[in-house]
């Protein structure tokens, strides 16, 4: 997303004069980001997300302005909402929705910031996606469970303040270490976010399909939800150019029909670097694909020093 949207040069009267701060293009320009959308659906995905990875409280804060969350996720959704439903009305293929929330900027863990501050600002940028469209919620890139959880309970008060229920996504971010960014190996991850009754979890960003390959073993032996997987399209290399990735679409079909067969993954797609030519080829591949039947064994154990 970042890097198309990039593509068009958007001035710094397009950002506001808030270089950088994607989500604001979702006021001022929609027609750059609807143009992303665009040529992701005209892919053949069935789902694209809201331009709103940083449209929460501690990404927005970095700009001063955070009481935007609610008013930049809206229109966001509106967005995706639109392209979407142009998408299905002229090829008869239902598309959907998901609302994008990041990380944000601030790990309440570390204690960079305070957990019903990082809880309240996931629930405006929830609610703000939900009030434009979107079908389901996607916690994504999470890198800290206690961020995770908190964006979790956010997205469930927005849904119980608006009275709706649409499905919650969980897609978490793994190093190169095989752990989150702070020290949380895979089942521990599961075992403390699968109680919070979300309905689908998985990995994104971060790596390549590859280095995802034992931690969506571990989700398909344990995981009682579907489980889903959007890789960077391989590890990043530094060139003088900026990161450059070096998977190209037929590596990214190729893993992703492999997890589909193997691991019965239900929901696959693309993080970074992951271009409308990677999915054009990914959508070819594992359209008539009916995912590997699981029959996952849930490993007992403590989700903290208190509570088993």
């Amino acid at each position: 997303m970042g890097t198309m949207l990039q593509s068009h040069d958007p001035s710094m009267a397009d950002f506001q004069q808030l270089e950088g701060c994607n989500e604001v293009l979702n006021a001022t320009r929609p027609d750059i980001v609807r143009s992303v959308h665009d040529a992701y659906l005209a892919t053949g995905v069935d789902c694209v997300e809201t331009n709103t990875f940083g449209a929460n409280h501690t990404a927005l804060a970095e700009y001063d302005i955070a009481d935007r969350a609610h008013e930049l996720s809206e229109a966001g959704a509106r967005i995706a909402r639109q392209a979407a439903d142009a998408a299905t009305r002229r090829t008869g293929q239902r598309r959907w929705v998901l609302g994008s929330m990041g990380p944000g900027t601030k790990l309440p863990t570390l204690g960079h910031i305070d957990y019903a501050t990082v809880r309240d600002g996931f629930q405006a940028n929830a609610e703000g996606l939900l009030t434009g469209g979107a079908d389901a919620l996607l916690v994504e890139t999470t890198q800290d469970l206690l961020q995770t959880k908190a964006a979790v309970l956010g997205a469930r008060r927005a849904m119980d303040t608006l009275g709706t229920d649409v499905p919650l996504l969980v897609s978490m971010a793994f190093e190169t270490t095989g752990t989150m960014l702070l020290g949380s190996e895979i089942g521990a991850a599961l075992t403390a976010l699968e109680p919070l009754g979300i309905d689908m979890i998985g990995l994104n960003c971060s790596t390549g399909p590859a280095e995802m390959t034992e931690h969506l073993r571990h989700l398909a032996r344990h995981s009682r939800i579907p489980l889903l997987c959007m890789p960077n399209a391989g590890l990043p290399v530094l060139t003088k150019d900026g990161a450059h990735f070096p998977l190209g679409p037929e590596g990214l079909a190729d893993a992703q029909e492999t997890f589909v067969r193997e691991y019965g993954i239900s929901l696959v797609g693309g993080c970074c670097g992951t271009t409308p030519e990677h999915l054009r080829r990914l959508v070819e591949r594992v359209r008539g694909l009916t995912p590997a039947e699981r029959a996952p064994q849930p490993e007992p154990g403590a989700a903290s020093l208190y509570q088993t």
